[in-house]
């Protein structure tokens, strides 16, 4: 591991292990433990143990998967490469596909103004606001559209595919949603213009003074138009002027990782996601 940035990773296994554990059981498995939702919601991942003085083996792998299997979750796994290097190649022998995802951390002093990156509007959403459902709505369309043409290429799915997307929220989530932007845990916005509606998405997740920037998405027919980026410099201004001290993000290929650097943030590492196989391309 970097010593210079030793320091930071280890603020950030404390911000992982953190973000789950007021919706969600913890279970051990070994040198791993498995975060089990409690209720409705998107589902949490297995991550090696922060208080762990081994690392994961072979058999918290397999123990872990078959508990995901009984309960019907993901059989997903999370970490960082640097502080957990043991795991990559026991996720391999597993038969689990491993994505290498660029960890970059926001330099304040790199962030340039979001009306400089796109001509669409970005609009951070309130709690209070009469529109709120609709728009965490519209955010979860956009990213559900948005991932299934997963990379920065322009397509043809846009706002028609997007509204076709709409689902009416369960209430239970949407209260989850409203209470953690209300205690400034969570922050989502929306990019868009008066005519095509909300064209990108994004959230924000917070602990303390540590915020990951997760689900930037855009859809394809409105892609190359700086929406992300704006979308980005947006959430990463509202997150320091919360007095957050750090700011991170796991980009899903160098590709896009270069919409990241435009925006301030540098790499400093690799996020690891684990899947089965066939679920990775």
């Amino acid at each position: 591991m970097d010593p210079l940035h030793k320091h930071v990773f280890d603020r950030l296994e404390r911000f992982y292990d953190a973000v789950p554990r007021d919706v969600a059981g913890a279970e051990e498995h070994g040198g791993l433990v498995l975060f089990v939702r409690e209720g409705a919601g998107w589902p949490f991942y297995a991550r090696p143990r922060i208080d762990a003085t081994e690392p994961p083996s072979l058999a918290d792998v397999v123990s872990v998967r078959e508990r995901q299997r009984k309960l019907g979750l993901p059989e997903a796994f999370e970490w960082v490469h640097e502080t957990t290097p043991e795991l990559l190649a026991v996720a391999r022998s597993a038969g689990l596909s491993v994505l290498e995802a660029p960890l970059m951390v926001l330099d304040p002093s790199a962030l340039p103004d979001p009306a400089t990156l796109s001509d669409a509007a970005v609009r951070v959403l309130a709690a209070d606001s009469p529109g709120f459902a609709a728009d965490v709505a519209a955010r979860r369309a956009v990213a559900a559209v948005a991932f299934a043409a997963a990379g920065t290429a322009p397509g043809e799915a846009g706002p028609a595919e997007r509204d076709a997307a709409v689902t009416e929220l369960e209430l239970a989530a949407l209260d989850e949603e409203r209470v953690r932007i209300a205690d400034g845990r969570r922050i989502s916005a929306l990019a868009g213009t008066p005519t095509e509606g909300a064209l990108a998405s994004g959230m924000a997740m917070r602990v303390d003074d540590v915020a990951e920037i997760a689900g930037v998405a855009t859809l394809p027919s409105a892609r190359r138009r700086g929406l992300g980026a704006a979308l980005t410099a947006t959430l990463a201004r509202e997150l320091l002027a919360a007095g957050t001290e750090l700011v991170f993000l796991s980009a899903g290929s160098e590709e896009i990782a270069r919409v990241y650097l435009r925006v301030g943030f540098r790499r400093i590492g690799t996020a690891c996601i684990a899947e089965p196989a066939a679920l990775i391309p």
